[in-house]
């Protein structure tokens, strides 16, 4: 038995690795011996397992009430399925990590599911956070803003929201209906006039003074009691204002009045699901179909629909419908609190235990029903409905992916339909701010979580010289790949290579990868046709051959969306790269110099430009800096 290996703090947990010797193959025999080795020492405890393989990478993450009766069901061969057949035949040691309750168990097998992503556990592709609205509570007058991420500051949090569209435009409708500022604490704090939102009657202007402090309070309790749901009482209120208003012939006021519950109609209107009175939910129904899972989601907050997604989670071909949404779960709300209703529309494996590890993970009770009657029960239909339409779409559009990628095949000779294509591009002004980039797309679309960015760092390289760039990020991808998955059993190597360019570009590709041992895989090269206009785009391929398509070739808009895309990543991560630039002071590289000379060298001189260029004489005559610090900065200018 090896060491105990490490674990997350939050459990009170015992790990161990048991491994077996045994061939790298998969080997059915040598399998079930490794489990059987494991069995010996395993208690009766809850906790969770992971099973891998002679690499020592995850194969799958499991959890148990009792681990010596579970993970003894993996010996009784006959009895599994061919899915876990195979994984057993690959399975060469285990690592076990004991529990408290089955309820940490559950919680510690999703964080690891999410973790190591292993191809045998049913995955949540989409994992990226969502979008909240912060009203922040740190200032006078609060801030409203679009929030993703930890939630570190200090204020109350509205969400999740379903995508980062749906908040922009509840954001804009907040600020005509509650003027409420948007701006930065310092972009606040540095007004002499009001900027442009409080002119088309977006912000209250508090910044100049337009709204005392009680005034802006009042807005800002009124925004949440709108954003928790009651919003019915919020447009009473205006409704009154309004009248009064119009009585006393303040017919200014009376029209910003009229404006803001237009506004309120607005987000009223953008509704499209019937919520009133189901308060806080988290709405989920699946669907099945041709060995594809959908998973439609419907947040309501304050009885208000905040959005909806579909997931479609990977590795579910043999898994029943009801285990992926329990799979499911526990993976969507690893880092997001769940609402404290979640209602489904069908009953998961260990629902009540589910329920129990959500209420640890939040701190409340979160309740998991079906609903059977009223509004509830409408929710879920529409979700249904919802995810079978989506997945049918989802089919569709991977029938036509499917074909587009047998078009590619054939139309660049490929053994078969390309699994991975990776697509590169350069970007760079004279040479500064160099950036390569690597986009990815597969049969189910791009993959944004493989894309790569990479600086430019090797000096050698002349700025602006993109052969020489476009070599230099290839020796790198190509080592790493060599590093990570020698015997390409990992998927990571690309089945086709597209690069953005003509000849030179290509020969430079090929006499890098020829360098580094790499003859196996398909490159293409995709050229502007002339005068640069799209549809008239030449395809050169190693072997010297030029291809073109016609302009309403589906093959070319395809092609064309691949390049197009690695153009925007790769002019993003540049902007990216240029912007961080533009922040960076030429002092800070000066060797010994901290904050105090640094600010007594601007204060002098102006700006950083003026301290490059400065006489040595000059430089000595700057407060508090010594002749020999003025000498270093003075060298280091002039050295650089």
């Amino acid at each position: 038995m090896d060491q105990p290996t490490a674990t997350p703090d939050r459990f009170n947990e015992q790990a161990a690795t048991y491994a077996v010797r045994g061939t790298d193959k998969p080997d059915l025999e040598t399998g079930v011996a490794a489990i059987r080795n494991v069995l010996r020492t395993l208690p009766a405890r809850p906790g969770v397992y992971r099973m891998q393989d002679a690499k020592g990478e995850v194969l799958y993450v499991g959890k148990a009430k009792a681990l010596k009766s579970r993970v003894g069901n993996y010996v009784q061969v006959s009895r599994l399925t061919k899915r876990l057949q195979r994984m057993v035949a690959q399975t060469r040691s285990m690592t076990i990590v004991t529990t408290n309750t089955e309820a940490e168990a559950l919680l510690l097998e999703a964080q690891l599911i999410k973790r190591f992503r292993p191809p045998y556990n049913v995955l949540l592709r989409d994992d990226k956070s969502f979008p909240y609205i912060l009203l922040r509570d740190d200032h006078a007058y609060p801030r409203i803003a679009k929030h993703r991420g930890a939630q570190r500051f200090r204020g109350s949090y509205y969400g999740p929201f379903a995508s980062a569209g749906s908040v922009t435009r509840t954001l804009n409708a907040l600020q005509k209906l509650f003027l409420l500022r948007s701006c930065t604490d310092s972009f606040y704090a540095n007004r002499s006039r009001p900027c442009l939102l409080h002119q088309i009657r977006r912000c209250a202007a508090p910044c100049v003074g337009r709204i005392d402090e009680a005034g802006y309070a009042e807005l800002v309790d009124d925004a949440k009691a709108f954003l928790g749901g009651r919003s019915t009482q919020v447009q009473a209120k205006l409704g009154r204002q309004m009248e009064e208003a119009s009585a006393a012939l303040d017919f200014e006021l009376a029209a910003i009045l009229r404006d803001r519950l237009r506004a309120l109609t607005f987000i009223q209107g953008t509704q499209a699901i019937n919520a009133e009175g189901v308060g806080d939910a988290d709405v989920f129904a699946v669907a099945q179909k041709g060995g594809s899972t959908c998973i439609q989601a419907f947040f309501i907050r304050g009885g208000q629909n905040w959005g909806h997604r579909s997931f479609f989670p990977a590795h579910t071909e043999d898994v029943t419908a009801p285990d992926v949404m329990a799979s499911f779960l526990l993976q969507f709300y690893e880092e997001m609190p769940p609402a404290r209703a979640i209602l489904l529309d069908a009953r998961v494996p260990e629902q009540a235990l589910v329920a129990e590890a959500l209420s640890e993970k939040a701190g409340r009770k979160v309740d998991i029903s079906q609903p059977q009657r009223g509004d509830r029960v409408k929710l879920v239909r529409q979700a249904a409905r919802n995810a079978q339409e989506a997945l049918d779409r989802r089919l569709a559009e991977s029938t036509t992916q499917a074909r587009l990628l047998r078009e590619v095949a054939d139309l660049f000779e490929l053994e078969g339909s390309p699994e991975r294509i990776e697509v590169y591009d350069n970007s760079h002004i004279m040479g500064t701010a160099a950036t390569g980039a690597m986009i990815v797309a597969g049969p189910e679309g791009f993959r944004k979580n493989s894309y790569r960015k990479f600086n430019i760092k090797d000096p050698t390289t002349v700025g602006g010289d993109d052969f020489a760039m476009m070599r230099e990020v290839l020796e790198r991808r190509f080592a790493r790949l060599e590093k990570e998955d020698p015997d390409r059993s990992r998927g990571d190597w690309p089945d086709l290579l597209l690069i953005d360019g003509g000849k030179g570009q290509l020969r430079a590709v090929m006499e890098k990868l020829a360098e580094q041992g790499v003859h196996d895989v398909p490159v293409v090269s995709v050229a502007k046709g002339p005068d640069r206009n799209a549809g008239r785009e030449i395809f050169h391929l190693p072997n010297g051959r030029e291809i073109g398509l016609p302009p309403n070739s589906p093959v070319l808009f395809y092609l064309q969306r691949l390049r197009d895309e690695a153009h925007r990543f790769a002019i993003g991560t540049h902007r990216e790269k240029r912007s961080k630039a533009l922040l960076t002071n030429p002092l800070d590289e000066v060797p010994g110099i901290g904050p105090a000379r640094k600010r007594a060298l601007l204060m002098h001189f102006g700006t950083a430009k003026a301290v490059r260029g400065a006489a040595l004489e000059d430089l000595e005559k700057v407060p508090g800096v010594s002749k020999a610090t003025a000498r270093q900065v003075y060298d280091h200018f002039r050295q650089a």
